[in-house]
């Protein structure tokens, strides 16, 4: 007989760690049921993908599984129901087992099992094909809420040595799972290697098994608990048992010692809203003031000339506002000092000038406003690092402010295509959130800065200038790597990149790699400050920056990472050193050198158009040589330091308090990293404009680098009219913005994405060109970069590519040839680039911007039997710069379209038809026919005829022209 209790009959009491195992057992016979039933009746469909199927691919996905078909799918769906219960079950008994007072932890562990079981049923009942949007979303917010959910469970384990070790065992498969998952994935999905698929699958069905078997081992720990139903009533006995006027708690908490883990000992601190909005508060103007110094390079490089921006092309002397940083050296004035320390809450509101910018029309008055807007954060930093300096503690989190300001930047541009939509070259028509990112902004200043602070005549140290020289140097070298390599996910990547086939990471996904070694650096720079300071270390970022300046592909990436840990690492103790010495020169000479550094930075590209250029021309690896010895530099000071044995213990409660909420703030970003990276990840199911026609529309356009004639950022314009024109390939000209003076940003990226085509970068920043892209609707088979010789002036670049164009391989030529005042480099080149393309047999387009006339000097090399190169319309007479060649296809039109104000180059595009080889006479190659005689698929949008839209119009010959 059951045993009976004062308030009721006991009908029934089991362990708990039955709940764990109806959990898995119906986890299980959900993927396992639908896995046997659709390899049973539909296993040729189930193992088909959009490349290959049986025999390439044999063992289907589970996404493939689990999908459509019925009656898997119905299996499927039943039993992850039944999988409900015990699931929420689960997650109460885990809280009530681990929950303690003034701990944080438990609460935050029960929510994300709650999210993970409510996505779970999210990406169930809505497939792809239902929803592909809300399916990738609630998958990827399931993955990622495991993140926690796993770690969370690690750090609240009982002490139960054999539980603690299956979780570790079973999280470290789950984790190390997904390293070989994505690189088949990408196999399959960019490389399209056959059998790839299958070897996905099977660590896919892995993951299930983990991720299932990780929560089976609560039947260890659930193995304290029994659950007892009881009758208060009696109704099971067929009699009313009277309600007593309280009732009993019959389940009380299991209470046990935690572990001495690092984990519990930083999230077990009582829980504070109000500690993590001061802290999101701190990191978000640290974002500010990373937004508006990687903006200045953009409004600086553009003023060049009131009517085309970047025409001149050499000193204009805006460059100067680039020293907007060095307003450090202002506070070696003690007066002024006392002033700013003593009022920080104004001089951080002052500097939020620099972005309202966005509402000024006029670019010199925009770039005036940043340059203050940088004066003015530049030395507020200073003066807050300063004035913290005696605070170990407070000191700390305001150099993770600034640093995790950084990667939020960093991962705010991987979510944006490499624009920030605070900067004053956006606005609401282009992706711009300027006016409430101003608002968070002066929300964040009034809250950071709303405790009172020491006098600043308590905390400042009397340090000499020579005391304060190595730190500067340190400064200078960690300023500018952050700036130069971390202010964009992809900078570092374009570095590696060698073209098609995929040989290395491509900016999405890999992008969130770069965030996640950046947040790794950190860690390690705030929990071994005495690792990220030492020489071992040091030796270690060296190698790095060696293989990332000398190495492409994936071996020199892994040298960037290996960087950017690095870099982010030795930040923490190389600040935390200048915080104590003389501010004015620290910082204010330390700030100066970066300045030179960056100049230095655009040199090596600009050698053509500034005085003394030549001398360092090329020379990237001097740049990445000097910031290292900087850096050095920094790092010598901090271990022949005092300063670095007086910090306090790595444990301090005080400590692990004040860092909880960074590494809530990191955990977040890393997150949002991966999410960003899932849902940009290339689709590949790229289709042409006129497939049936078998027609392919080619452009070429020099962009500029996607700044419009009033300072705007462009992307959104040219992607409208690219689409309007339906271009199917494009070389893009003058777009390696992977620069400083350039905002590390990427506009290839954007157009890519939006408009569903393959790209190619050309000749990465770190080749010293202006860049060369080129976007296409049709597969990049292969493709390689040249550098053309340019013994005077500026390099030349050249992207060859070979295309699958309606199943036919064609070559595609995108070149930028050296400037008018280098006639010998103009000459060489072209002999250069029409051996090339008369190295090829293969049919070739030419989209080119050759700085000649028509049927003049060089012009006739570029369209000779020595390149085989034909001009598309030989009576354009009108041209200097771009022009668009051809060979072995038929060519049915040619436009130009006029520019508006996007650029000062107009969009030159042409129609070719595959298979049909063009006429070998002349005369008959080139004769024109009306447009009614040509069919309604092959003729050029009747959009931009007339005035056209928006500015964008055929023009020069008012009209296309079609050929027969």
């Amino acid at each position: 007989m059951a045993p009976r209790y004062k308030d009721g009959d006991v009908v029934l009491a089991f362990s708990g760690k039955w709940v764990s195992w109806a959990h898995t057992g119906a986890a299980y016979a959900a993927f396992l049921s639908a896995l046997i039933v659709g390899c049973s009746i539909h296993y040729n469909k189930i193992v088909q993908n959009e490349w290959y199927g049986y025999p390439e691919e044999w063992f289907p996905s589970v996404s493939a599984t689990i999908g459509d078909r019925y009656p898997e799918r119905s299996f499927f769906m039943l039993f992850i129901a039944i999988t409900s219960g015990p699931r929420f079950a689960l997650v109460g008994l885990w809280y009530l087992l681990t929950a303690r007072l003034n701990s944080s932890l438990p609460n935050a562990v029960a929510f994300m099992g709650l999210f993970r079981t409510l996505t779970c049923g999210g990406w169930t009942y809505i497939t792809s094909t239902d929803n592909h949007d809300w399916h990738d979303i609630l998958m990827i917010s399931y993955l990622i809420a495991t993140v926690p959910w796993t770690l969370g469970c690690i750090a609240l384990s009982p002490n139960n040595f054999k539980a603690v070790k299956y979780r570790k065992y079973l999280a470290g498969a789950f984790f190390g799972t997904l390293v070989p998952l994505v690189y088949f994935f990408i196999q399959h999905k960019v490389h399209r290697v056959p059998g790839a698929y299958t070897t996905y699958a099977f660590f896919e069905w892995a993951l299930i098994l983990f991720d299932v078997a990780f929560d089976a081992v609560t039947a260890i720990d659930f193995d304290t608990f029994e659950l007892i139903v009881r009758d208060r009533k009696g109704l099971s006995k067929g009699y009313v048992y009277k309600l007593p006027n309280s009732s009993q708690q019959v389940l009380k908490t299991i209470r046990e010692n935690e572990k001495d883990k690092p984990i519990g000992q930083i999230f077990s601190q009582v829980f504070s809203w109000s500690s993590l909005f001061d802290a999101a508060a701190d990191v978000y103007i640290g974002f500010v003031f990373w937004s508006m110094l990687t903006s200045l390079g953009l409004v600086v490089w553009f003023i060049t000339d009131t009517d085309f921006p970047l025409w001149h092309m050499g000193i204009s002397g805006y460059e100067a506002m680039i020293m907007a940083t060095v307003s450090p050296f202002m506070l070696a004035i003690r007066s002024f000092r006392s002033l700013v320390l003593n009022d920080l809450r104004l001089f951080h509101l002052m500097s939020l000038v620099g972005l309202l910018a966005y509402l000024v029309v006029n670019p010199v008055v925009r770039l005036f406003m940043v340059g203050f807007g940088i004066w003015m954060s530049s030395l507020s930093w200073a003066a807050t690092w300063c004035l913290e300096a005696r605070q170990p503690a407070h000191l700390e989190s305001k150099i993770l402010a600034w640093t995790i300001g950084l990667l939020t930047s960093s991962v705010v541009k991987f979510a944006n295509h490499t624009n920030n939509p605070i900067w004053p070259t956006s606005h609401s028509d282009n992706g711009g959130w300027n006016g409430l990112g101003f608002i968070i902004a002066v929300s964040a200043v009034l809250r950071s800065t709303r405790a009172p602070v020491l006098r600043s005549q308590q905390i400042t140290q009397k340090r000499s200038n020579f005391q304060s020289l190595l730190p500067s140097l340190g400064i200078a070298g960690l300023f500018f790597g952050m700036h130069s390599l971390l202010s964009d996910s992809s900078t570092m990547i374009l570095w590696s990149w060698e073209g098609y086939p995929v040989r290395g990471p491509i900016s999405a996904p890999h992008g969130a790699w770069t965030i996640a070694a950046m947040g790794l650096g950190l860690l390690v720079g705030l929990f071994r400050e005495d690792l990220a300071s030492s020489w071992k270390f040091y030796g270690i970022g060296s190698v790095g920056a060696a293989i990332l300046t000398e190495k492409t592909n994936w071996f020199g990436y892994y040298g960037g990472l290996v960087l950017a840990a690095y870099l982010m690492a030795v930040s923490i103790p190389l600040t935390s050193l200048a915080s104590r010495q003389n501010p004015g020169t620290t910082f204010g000479f330390g700030f100066l050198l970066y300045n030179f550094m960056t100049l230095f930075h655009v040199w090596v590209v600009a050698y053509a158009f500034v005085p003394g250029g030549p001398m360092v021309r090329e020379h990237t690896d001097w740049v990445m040589a000097t910031t290292m010895i900087l850096v050095g530099c920094g790092v010598f000071s901090v271990s022949s330091s005092s300063a670095a044995q007086t910090r306090r213990p790595a444990t301090s409660p005080n400590v692990q308090k004040q860092r909880t909420y960074y590494l809530y703030i990191l955990g977040l970003l890393q997150l949002l990293s991966i999410s960003i990276a899932y849902l940009r990840f290339p689709t590949y199911d790229y289709t042409p404009y006129h497939k049936d026609d078998r027609i392919f529309t080619a452009g070429i356009w020099t962009i500029h680098f996607s700044l419009d004639n009033d300072m705007w950022s462009s992307e959104y314009r040219m992607r409208d009219i690219i689409k309007e024109l339906e271009l199917d390939v494009v070389g893009l000209l003058e777009s390696d913005l992977q620069r400083i003076i350039m905002g590390n940003r990427d506009t290839t990226q954007f157009l890519a994405e939006d408009l569903g085509m393959y790209v190619d970068y050309g000749p990465g920043p770190n080749k010293h060109t202006w860049g060369a892209a080129l976007l296409s609707k049709f597969p990049i088979v292969n493709s390689t970069h040249h550098l053309l010789p340019s013994p005077v002036g500026e390099l030349a670049p050249a992207i060859h590519a070979t295309l699958d164009i309606y199943g036919e391989l064609v070559d595609v030529f995108v070149f930028h040839s050296g400037q008018e005042e280098d006639p010998e480099d103009r000459r060489l080149q072209s002999e250069y680039l029409a051996d090339l393309m008369g190295s090829t047999s293969r049919p070739a387009i030419l989209l080119s911007y050759l700085v000649t006339k028509p049927l003049e000097g060089n012009y006739n090399t570029y369209v000779s039997e020595r390149s085989g190169m034909h001009d598309i319309d030989p009576s354009d007479w009108d041209r200097w710069c771009e022009y668009i060649l051809y060979k072995g296809l038929r060519r049915t039109g040619y436009a130009r379209v006029s520019r508006s104000t996007i650029t000062d180059t107009e969009l030159q595009v042409g129609k070719f038809k595959v298979g049909e080889k063009p006429a070998e006479a002349e005369k008959i190659r080139d004769k024109m026919i009306e447009e009614s005689q040509v069919p309604e698929g092959m003729r050029f949008p009747a959009l931009f005829r007339g005035e056209g839209v928006r500015g964008h119009a055929y023009h020069v010959f008012d009209e296309p022209r079609y050929f027969a």
